[in-house]
């Protein structure tokens, strides 16, 4: 991915949804397979949708997607907090870029 010309969030959030697809690999070697689609799922959706919403037509087209970017971010902590509850491990720093793709998603829909 070309990281020329590009907003932070979709860099970060590209980058998230790699991260996220080698992690969920690992986690259907150990069977987990069901918690494993439901991350991949929300965690390649938050990049999904930022890209989608900069394409928006209006600004509440816009506001919408980054909100649905924001609910999948949030999904994905909490299949993360499940995953580190129950013993799994979860890759260093996996929790903290997801709250950081969190506080942009939300000053992004704030200030538009």
């Amino acid at each position: 991915m070309s990281t020329l010309n590009e907003s932070p969030i979709r860099v970060k959030s590209f980058q998230f949804a790699c991260d996220i697809v080698d992690y969920c690999d690992k986690l259907k070697k150990n069977k987990d397979f069901e918690l494993a689609s439901q991350l991949l799922r929300s965690g390649t959706s938050i990049g999904a949708n930022t890209r989608e919403a900069q394409r928006g037509v209006s600004t509440k087209d816009f506001k919408n997607k980054f909100g649905t970017a924001l609910k999948e971010a949030d999904e994905s902590m909490y299949w993360l907090e499940i995953l580190e509850a129950t013993g799994r491990e979860v890759p260093e720093n996996m929790m903290e870029k997801c709250n950081e793709l969190i506080r942009i998603l939300v000053k992004i829909i704030k200030n538009s």
